[in-house]
């Protein structure tokens, strides 16, 4: 289901990005959510996507998600 604060995050996604990072998570699993109705797999999809889109402006540097700088 769609998440309507970044504290409704799970907390695999919460305790390890940065709130900014938590933002784009948020927008693109809900967003990808809507655009998967239907889809039995709707929840996996919008999680696949959400990471995809947080891994566009962030990178893993040790244990830390790090701005790309794009």
């Amino acid at each position: 289901m769609p998440y309507r604060r970044n504290s409704d995050l799970p907390d695999s996604v919460r305790n390890h990005l940065p709130e900014h990072a938590q933002d784009i998570f948020r927008a693109a699993f809900n967003a990808a959510w809507g655009g998967h109705i239907g889809d039995p797999r709707q929840e996996e999809a919008a999680h696949r996507i959400a990471w995809a889109a947080v891994k566009h402006r962030y990178r893993k540097d040790g244990d830390r998600w790090v701005p790309t700088g794009d």
